[in-house]
């Protein structure tokens, strides 16, 4: 299918714009409302926008009638209390879709690695309209913890590291791009992530943040990935025998 797509993802998937100024804003975060929610590690997310304004975060194709990661309906009960956030979900201009503030509790590098995944954004997403890709403003200070980006999630040579201060802003292709946070911190992390649609005014937007399309991978310690990366590959196996297991037991069931 044929998509409008931003060139500014064209070479790495992801687009790091100028720092915002995160100190100069409440921390609206915190008095909002959470639900139970998995996803890559330990988490809750407080919606700002859902597929019909209501408390809840799943994905829009899951709802009645169905459709893509488009229009979301501002959840009345939680923007009250963050207009600031709010604010900064709209300032592109860009067609909004799910929005919510994720809090991630402290993990390890294989969890993270263990945790990657791809989004399922454009699904629905009619053919020649805007391809959906994901911001993430970090709102705590989290500069010991780091985005870790993959274009294939088994091989590390392909890995990005961002690191994650207040006030770290990131447009991701959510879609291409295997991606979670290794959390180093004692405190929960809160981000906000918002769905928008490709296109002019996402492209302004970017321009006028000054985004570039490539990062230096923050450095690690001498064996720290290799070991990571050998857990995550022994958790992998682990799962798919057990996968394995339950599979021939089922059958073995079904057939007797």
């Amino acid at each position: 299918m044929s998509y409008i797509r931003s060139a500014a993802f064209d070479e790495t998937g992801y687009v790091i714009l100028d720092a915002y100024d995160q100190a100069s804003d409440p921390k609206e975060w915190l008095d909002l409302e959470y639900v139970d929610w998995r996803s890559s590690g330990v988490t809750r997310f407080a919606p700002l926008a859902s597929a019909f304004g209501e408390m809840e975060v799943d994905g829009f194709w899951n709802h009645t009638p169905p459709r893509t990661d488009k229009d979301g309906v501002w959840v009345r009960a939680n923007v009250e209390k963050a207009p600031r956030l709010k604010a900064r979900a709209e300032e592109p201009g860009a067609n909004v879709g799910r929005c919510r503030v994720i809090e991630l509790q402290p993990n390890g590098y294989a969890d993270a690695l263990f945790n990657q995944h791809q989004d399922d954004n454009n699904r629905l997403n009619p053919d020649n309209s805007g391809w959906i890709v994901r911001g993430f403003f970090n709102l705590s200070d989290d500069r010991e913890s780091l985005m870790i980006l993959r274009e294939d999630r088994l091989d590390p040579s392909t890995e990005t590291r961002i690191a994650l201060p207040a006030g770290t802003q990131l447009i991701v292709d959510t879609q291409r791009l295997w991606h979670s946070v290794w959390h180093q911190g004692t405190e929960p992390r809160y981000c906000l992530i918002t769905s928008w649609e490709s296109g002019r005014e996402l492209d302004a937007y970017i321009e006028r943040w000054n985004g570039r399309s490539r990062s230096e991978s923050a450095p690690l310690a001498p064996g720290v990935q290799d070991a990571a990366q050998r857990l995550f590959e022994e958790r992998l196996e682990a799962r798919a025998r057990a996968q394995a297991t339950r599979g021939r037991v089922e059958r073995g069931a079904y057939e007797g």
